[in-house]
């Protein structure tokens, strides 16, 4: 019974913790013609506007999507959070959140953990409004333009292949977890630092996409390419992708 009290004592307070410093992403709303896009934003320690600074957009799973302005921040947020990081990696970060209803890429499911990938001229309204909120740091505030970079998991893993194939000169690096992409897309995106992680027996997004995704960016001539699969491992290819001793430095090390 005692230690029944403790762990949840324990459990408690480490959320209470995380909450607290999940207060250091500030709540935001970006309107754009009329269409609104719930995002948390965090400034690097002292941000100093004569500065330039890296601008890091995370895009989120299907799971953490909604209008509470928090969820998205479940899974990657810690990394930035994390006050060693934050002190060797001073740069704005911006977790977005997709309404329920929408999505970051179109996309149909066919069972399982198998899809078909849009090849839209045109972006989902909730993809194509954090490109605008890009913009939008890029204007008015200390971006770095050479040094802007794009992750996402699973869902968000979609949407970052989708959003480097339309705007391959914005990006400096990407990072696609257990993600999928039209391959017919992949040739704008040959000469873009790309990372791509995948667990071996996800069963939600089948690792074949990262696997012909690797082939065909090599195949197309990509020599900044990298892949990296994880046997055993199921969906949350993520939590082994953050544990990586360079996730953060080599994307952070790559610049336009």
């Amino acid at each position: 019974m005692k230690n029944n009290i403790l762990i949840t004592a324990f459990l408690f307070l480490a959320s209470s913790l995380l909450l607290g410093q999940n207060t250091l992403f500030q709540k935001k709303e970006f309107i754009h013609k009329g269409d609104t896009l719930r995002y948390r934003i965090l400034f690097p320690n002292h941000y100093d506007k004569s500065k330039s600074y890296p601008l890091v957009l995370f895009l989120h799973g299907s799971g953490e999507r909604g209008n509470d302005n928090e969820k998205q921040l479940v899974h990657g947020a810690s990394l930035f959070l994390d006050a060693i990081n934050r002190a060797e990696y001073p740069s704005i970060v911006i977790f977005p959140q997709c309404p329920n209803e929408g999505s970051w890429v179109k996309i149909e499911e066919i069972e399982g953990n198998t899809f078909t990938f849009s090849n839209s001229k045109e972006p989902t309204k909730s993809l194509g409004l954090a490109y605008q909120l890009i913009k939008y740091y890029k204007k008015n505030e200390a971006v770095d333009s050479k040094r802007i970079y794009v992750l996402g998991l699973s869902l968000g893993g979609m949407g970052t292949y989708d959003i480097i194939c339309r705007h391959p000169r914005t990006f400096a690096a990407a990072i696609p977890i257990c993600g999928g992409v039209n391959l017919e897309r992949l040739k704008s995106v040959r000469r873009l630092p790309i990372r791509i992680f995948h667990g071996a027996i996800d069963n939600s997004v089948s690792v074949e996409y990262s696997r012909e995704a690797f082939i065909e960016l090599k195949a197309k001539g990509s020599q900044l390419v990298e892949y990296k699969e994880y046997p055993g491992v199921n969906h949350n290819s993520w939590t082994n992708a953050f544990a990586e001793p360079d996730f953060l430095s080599w994307m952070f090390s790559k610049h336009k």
